[in-house]
């Protein structure tokens, strides 16, 4: 195989892992993500470079798991800024709400742990069936069907 018909296979299974950009876009930005466009263009840029490590079956999980660490990352840097004093002192950005959530469920979310409420975001807003959420989070299906439950 040439260098250009290489890059032509990889572009051609790029394609149905980019279709899912919205998808993550929209991911982050449920999960608080100041700049979800962001993240979602840095979850394909990395799976453009581990497209191996991309499951061909589902891509999902593994753009979800992705942007899931990239936002939890992005927290920290920012609760260490804030800690630090960059920016405005004391003062961190709050995730943007989500206008239509009903302030009874959100309260209810906010007081799931952070595993169980991701597990039922997972399902829930992100459509996923458990078994690829399982994927998502890294753990057996069985164990995220306990945490769901719960």
């Amino acid at each position: 195989m040439t260098a250009a018909s290489d890059r032509r296979a990889a572009e051609e299974r790029f394609q149905p892992v980019f279709a899912h950009l919205g998808a993550v876009a929209a991911y982050a930005r449920r999960r608080g993500s100041r700049d979800a466009d962001a993240v979602a263009a840095e979850v394909m840029t990395i799976a453009w470079r581990r497209l191996s490590d991309v499951p061909r079956d589902d891509p999902r999980p593994w753009l979800y798991a992705t942007a899931r660490n990239l936002v939890q990352a992005d927290a920290r840097r920012s609760a260490r800024a804030a800690a630090h004093g960059a920016g405005e002192p004391g003062v961190l950005a709050p995730p943007p709400e989500i206008p239509e959530l009903d302030p009874a469920l959100a309260e209810a979310l906010r007081s799931l742990s952070r595993l169980d409420r991701e597990a039922l975001l997972l399902v829930a807003w992100d459509d996923l069936t458990p078994a690829q959420a399982a994927r998502s989070l890294g753990i057996n299906p069985t164990a995220f069907r306990v945490r769901l439950l719960r």
